[in-house]
């Protein structure tokens, strides 16, 4: 099948071929006749499987057929859970959308920047809407953009959105639109909650299911090491240097570990780059352009801010850390082995993450084979790094006991001094010297808790 079988304009299709595509991924050639006959969608489709044509090319098929005068208002919109997706979502529409005439015009709003340029470039209206939710909330707050004539609406990665929390926007956002409007849901995985928004949102979908549900790419080679912690930086910089990575997307499981992992590398001489919601819209817009272009040789991304990393032929996806959920295995994966190419996704699995490893191979039906890293010697000790010391268990505990020694000496030393100083003690400490003593070793145990409590806070703002 080709794409001129689809029912799509010359102007589509010459856009198509500009891009190099001659044959639709089986979600397009599934996804767009249903959706030019208007239908509900509902579809089951991986992380690079062509999905954002399979939604984008219909909508502007549709909407080009009754092109609106100047003052448009919103009648397609996309909601995305992240910046870096609606930021790929908006391109592929101005891609397709390029020989459109009229033209249909676009827009891409989301968190992170400066809300004012938004409201500036949406005061003349447009026709299609690609959106983060919470910051097309605020925009509806200030009046700058209304959805009462929206005709198709799409939810993109929905599975990431309600992990996301957005589950709440959502609902508000639905009633801002038409009770009659035509709904396509992606997602490339399906919980329960996913279902049961399903079932309120769709009008007798066309179920699309192009792979079997919350399963892996069959084009990527899937392998983990089994690797002790201290090890695991080592490795990972063994297995880019051994094997010439020229390009690899590596996965943590927190921004604190993300930088971290960033630095060794770079230290190591390999050009790096982390990509995580603590870093600015312009940091991580550079950090992404430079990784496709092939400036960085190594991308570091928390799970959440790698939606929307679109490279065709990303050869290489490793999991530093496991992720917490099974299903976002499934994501990060997808990022290799996009449109039929081959992939490689490595695993470095810790002993405390086998439980992980084991709830990954229930859901993909498989079990991952164990490599071995040729050249690399898991028996060599590799020292602890500071960070790594402060985690170890009773680790910050020895060093503040051993300053705590030193500093009951000095005391002992000090009690050698005058009368008047000794006097001065006793008073502040309530006139013995027994609970002198007694507070001197009470303030690092409260010191140690107000470290503890500040660490803790620490890393679950990371997540």
């Amino acid at each position: 099948m080709s794409f001129s079988q689809l029912g799509l304009s010359p102007e589509l299709l010459r856009a198509l071929e500009d891009a190099g595509y001659q044959t639709p991924s089986p979600i397009q050639s599934k996804a767009i006749p249903a959706c030019l006959e208007g239908r509900d969608v509902l579809a089951a489709a991986q992380t690079g499987t062509g999905k954002t044509a399979g939604f984008t090319l219909p909508i502007l098929e549709r909407l080009s057929r009754e092109p609106q005068g100047h003052k448009r208002p919103v009648r397609a919109l996309i909601l995305t859970p992240t910046r870096e997706l609606a930021a790929q979502i908006g391109e592929s529409v101005e891609k397709y959308g390029v020989h459109l005439n009229p033209r249909l015009k676009s827009d891409v709003v989301y968190g992170g920047v400066k809300v004012n340029p938004q409201i500036t470039r949406l005061r003349d209206g447009v026709d299609i809407l690609v959106a983060c939710p919470g910051r097309l909330l605020d925009l509806v707050g200030q009046k700058a953009v209304r959805l009462d004539q929206v005709e198709t609406l799409v939810l993109d990665e929905a599975d990431r959105m309600l992990d996301m929390g957005f589950i709440h926007d959502i609902k508000k956002i639905l009633r801002l639109m038409p009770r009659q409007r035509q709904n396509l849901l992606f997602s490339a995985t399906f919980s329960k909650e996913i279902r049961e928004l399903a079932g309120t949102l769709l009008n007798n979908p066309v179920s699309i299911d192009v792979a079997p549900r919350n399963t892996a790419a069959e084009s990527v080679d899937q392998s983990v090491y089994m690797v002790e912690k201290p090890q695991r930086m080592a490795l990972l910089t063994h297995l880019i240097t051994h094997h010439q990575w020229s390009q690899a997307l590596v996965f943590t499981a927190t921004k604190h570990m993300a930088n971290r992992v960033t630095q060794h590398l770079q230290k190591a001489g390999i050009t790096a780059a982390a990509i995580h919601g603590n870093k600015s819209q312009n940091a991580r817009t550079a950090a992404l352009s430079g990784f496709k272009n092939g400036e960085v040789q190594v991308m570091v991304a928390t799970d959440v801010a790698a939606r929307g990393i679109d490279i065709s032929e990303l050869p290489n996806v490793v999991n530093f850390e496991l992720p917490k959920t099974p299903s976002d295995y499934v994501h990060r994966i997808g990022r290799t082995g996009r449109a039929g190419a081959s992939g490689q996704a490595v695993s470095l699995v810790m002993p405390d993450e086998r439980g992980q490893l084991k709830q990954i191979e229930k859901l993909i039906g498989r079990t991952i084979p164990q490599a071995s890293a040729e050249g690399f010697d898991f028996t060599r000790a590799v020292p602890e790094t500071p960070d790594e010391r402060e985690q170890r268990p009773g680790g910050g505990q020895r060093r503040q006991g051993s300053g705590q020694a030193r500093n009951n000496g000095g005391g002992a030393r000090n009690g050698g001094g005058n009368g008047r100083s000794g006097s001065n003690n006793r008073s502040r400490s309530g006139g013995s010297t027994g609970s002198t003593g007694s507070n001197e070793q009470a303030r690092p145990a409260r010191r140690r808790r107000r470290s503890s409590g500040a660490g803790s806070a620490d890393n679950s703002g990371n997540r």
